[in-house]
C-alpha cells in the first residue's frame, strides 16, 4: 500500500520535494490535456492556464469577505457581475454577486425565494417547482434550507413538460426553475412559457443556466436558433452562470444575478449583535478567494467578443460532428435533439449494453460519464475536443463492435454497477449503500473506493470490506430474490 503523509513532518521538507510529490499524485488523474475528459476540466491550452494562474496570482491572497477592505476586489466582482448581465440582455437594474461555483449559484437561489416567500407571502412550508432533470444542486439547496422540492415530468421532447408546471404550482410555490441547457441531456427548457406562468402566477423564476450562461449569448450572435432564456423573458427573475465553465476562468467563480436589488437583498446576511463587530455577507462564503474574481476578470478581458464567438463556434461544429458521428452507428441514438455543447446518447439494440461500451471507451484511454433513467453516456464539449473527433469516433465504433452480441460484458466492471444501480427499485438502498461507501472515503482510514474494478457475481463478499461494486450487486441480486418470492 502507498505511504501517506498523514503526521505533520517534524522538520520542513524542500520546495523542490514537495512540488515533486504533488506532480507525482496526479500521475493516475484523466489526461485532460489530451481532451480524454468530458466533464470536470474546461481547458483551453497551457498559454491560457498560465494567464489566467498570472491574474489569481496578484490577488492570491487578498479576501472577499469584506469589500469595503480590499475595493479591488469588489470592482472586479461588479465589473464581472455588470458584463454577465447586459450579456444576459438585464437593464441597468440586474444586480448580483460572485460566487465560488454554480452549486453556491444554486443553493443562494433557494435561500432568497425561500426567504422573499416568507417575507411577502407569510409562506411556511416553502415548496419549489423543478423539472426532473435539474442539476442535483437544487436537490441539496431544498435539503440544506427546508425547501420542498416538487418535480416536473419532461415531454416529449425531454424538455421541462410545462403544463405539468403549471399543475404544481401551488400557494407554498416560492420558485420556479428552467434550464439552460440542463445537464443530463443538454435541452434547453421552454422558459418563454415558464416565464409566462411566472408572470401570471406572480412567482419568482429562476433560469439555471450554469452550463450554458457564456455560451448561449454568443451562439445567438453566430445565428444558431437559440430559444428566448434570459432577462428578454419578462417572469425570469434570476440567472446562474459559472464563469469557471464555459467563461473559461479559473475554477472556483459562478455568477447569480436578479432582475433588481430589492430581489437581491433577501440573499444578504447580516448579524449586527456578534461581539467581533457588525457582520454582514452577501453570499454564503465569508472568505472568498481573491483570485478566482482576478482570474474570471481577465478570462472575460482577455477572450472578448470575438474570443468568446470563435470558441463557441468551436464547440458547436464540434458537438455536432461527434453527434452526427455517432447517429451514424446503427447501435446508437442522441438523446433529444440538444443545439448546444451538451448531449447523451444510448444504445437501441438489445444486443449493445450501453454501459459496456463505456467500459470499453475507458480502456481505450477516455473518461467516460454515464447517466440513468435512462441508460446512456454523456458528453460536454470543449474546444480542444476538435482535434479528437475522429478518434473518438473510431474508438466509439470499435467499442460497440467489441460488446455486440456479448451480453457478459454487463455483468463486469462500471457496467454491472450503473445498470444494476439504474435498475434497482428500492432507492433507498442505494443511498444507503454510497452513504456507507462516502464514510469509508471520508472515515479515519480514508479508504478509497475501487467503483468499477470488480468482477461481480452472486459469490462477492459486499459484508467483508468488497468495493462499492460488489455491494451494489448483492444489493441487487437480493432486490430481485424479494420480488420474486413477493410474486
Amino acid at each position: 500500500m502507498e505511504k501517506k503523509n498523514t503526521c505533520l513532518p517534524k522538520k520542513g521538507r524542500s520546495r523542490k520535494e514537495i512540488l515533486g510529490e504533488l506532480r507525482g499524485f496526479g500521475k493516475k488523474d484523466p489526461d485532460y490535456k489530451k481532451s480524454r475528459t468530458w466533464s470536470l476540466v474546461y481547458y483551453l491550452g497551457e498559454a491560457h492556464t498560465r494567464f489566467l494562474q498570472q491574474a489569481y496570482n496578484y490577488y492570491f491572497s487578498a479576501n472577499g469577505l469584506n469589500p469595503t477592505v480590499f475595493q479591488s476586489l469588489k470592482r472586479l466582482e461588479s465589473e464581472v457581475v455588470r458584463i454577465t448581465a447586459n450579456l444576459h440582455h438585464g437593464d441597468r437594474e440586474v444586480a448580483g454577486v460572485m460566487t465560488s461555483g454554480g452549486t453556491e449559484s444554486c443553493l443562494l437561489a433557494v435561500k432568497t425565494y425561500r426567504d422573499m416567500g416568507r417575507d411577502q407571502k407569510k409562506i411556511k412550508r416553502p415548496e419549489m417547482v423543478i423539472p426532473v432533470t435539474a442539476h442535483v444542486a437544487w436537490e441539496k439547496g431544498a435539503k440544506y434550507f427546508g425547501v420542498k422540492a416538487v418535480h416536473a415530468p419532461l415531454d416529449k421532447s425531454l424538455r421541462v413538460d410545462v403544463a405539468a408546471v403549471r399543475k404544481l404550482i401551488n400557494r407554498n410555490t416560492v420558485m420556479i426553475l428552467g434550464s439552460a441547457p440542463e445537464y443530463p441531456h443538454g435541452m434547453i427548457d421552454p422558459i418563454a412559457e415558464l416565464g409566462e406562468i411566472a408572470k401570471a402566477k406572480d412567482i419568482p423564476l429562476h433560469v439555471d443556466a450554469c452550463l450554458g450562461g457564456y455560451l448561449l449569448p454568443f451562439a445567438e450572435m453566430l445565428g444558431y436558433p437559440v430559444p428566448l432564456w434570459d432577462y428578454r423573458v419578462a417572469g425570469v427573475t434570476s440567472i446562474s452562470a459559472d464563469t469557471h465553465k464555459y467563461g473559461f476562468s479559473a475554477k472556483g467563480a459562478s455568477t447569480i444575478t436578479y432582475r433588481n436589488i430589492e430581489i437581491l437583498k433577501h440573499q444578504f446576511f447580516v448579524y449586527e449583535n456578534w461581539p467581533g463587530g457588525i457582520f454582514a455577507s452577501p453570499a454564503l462564503l465569508g472568505t472568498r478567494p481573491g483570485g478566482a474574481y482576478a482570474a474570471a476578470w481577465a478570462a472575460l478581458q482577455s477572450l472578448g467578443e470575438s474570443g468568446y464567438r470563435k470558441l463557441t463556434k468551436t464547440i458547436l461544429e464540434t458537438a455536432q460532428k461527434l453527434k452526427s458521428g455517432i447517429e451514424a452507428i446503427p447501435e446508437l441514438e442522441i438523446l433529444g435533439k440538444p443545439m448546444g455543447s451538451v448531449f447523451a446518447y444510448r444504445s437501441k439494440s438489445r444486443d449493445v449494453n450501453i454501459y459496456a461500451v463505456g467500459d470499453q471507451m475507458e480502456k481505450l484511454g477516455w473518461q467516460i460519464d454515464r447517466l440513468q433513467f435512462p441508460e446512456a453516456l454523456h458528453a460536454m464539449v470543449t474546444p480542444l475536443h476538435a482535434a479528437i473527433v475522429k478518434k473518438y469516433l473510431q474508438d466509439l465504433r470499435q467499442a460497440v463492435r467489441a460488446v455486440r452480441g456479448r451480453p457478459e460484458l454487463s455483468e463486469t466492471g462500471a457496467a454491472a454497477m450503473y445498470g444494476m444501480i439504474a435498475n434497482i427499485p428500492l432507492r433507498g438502498m442505494v443511498r444507503k449503500s454510497v452513504l456507507k461507501m462516502f464514510a469509508e472515503m471520508y472515515g479515519p482510514d480514508a479508504k478509497m473506493i475501487d467503483a468499477a474494478t470488480a468482477n461481480l457475481s452472486a459469490d462477492d463478499d459486499a459484508g467483508n470490506g468488497g468495493d462499492f461494486a460488489a455491494r451494489m450487486a448483492m444489493i441487487y441480486l437480493k432486490v430481485k430474490n424479494r420480488f420474486k418470492k413477493l410474486v
